[in-house]
């Protein structure tokens, strides 16, 4: 299987990661607004309060997770599948003697035809270690050597 394949094979395992995640989201948004509503409606005094502000507070974190998941989208955006670089970059595959990494968006471990693939981002530490490298090249990370065996 071409390179061109398998970017646009784990591009999509991404894009259905970040989707997954986003449905996730937006369903806790309309369960906590239905919470709200009824909590609203139903409850006096301290209980009141207390239910409010634990909705508050779970509000706040889903709408950093929300943030989180408009950041990947707009990351995975920026990802040309038709470009190749002898350097590392944003939508680089890198074949190592350790794994092989995808450089987008922190998705973990994509099996494909019995295959691991490593979605990582580009700012995570080893992404940030790869980036502008090329095939042949050596990095140190977690006190291990890695060689960059080749780069699609």
């Amino acid at each position: 299987m071409s390179g061109n394949n398998i970017k646009e094979i784990l591009f999509k395992q991404c894009k259905a990661f970040v989707d997954g995640k986003l449905a996730t989201i937006e369903k806790t948004i309309k369960s906590n607004q239905n919470a709200l509503a009824s909590e609203t409606k139903s409850s006096a005094g301290d209980k009141h309060e207390t239910g409010r502000a634990m909705l508050q507070l779970e509000m706040e974190k889903t709408g950093q997770q929300l943030k989180e998941v408009h950041t990947m989208q707009e990351i995975l955006a920026r990802v040309n599948l038709n470009e190749f670089s002898e350097l590392i970059r944003l939508g680089s595959i890198v074949k190592t003697n350790s794994a092989v990494y995808f450089i987008a968006i922190s998705a973990g471990k994509i099996l494909f035809e019995d295959k691991e693939y490593y979605a990582i981002s580009s700012s995570s530490p080893i992404g940030k270690m790869l980036l502008g490298r090329r095939t042949d090249e050596k990095i140190s990370f977690n006190g291990k050597e890695i060689l960059i065996k080749k780069v699609l």
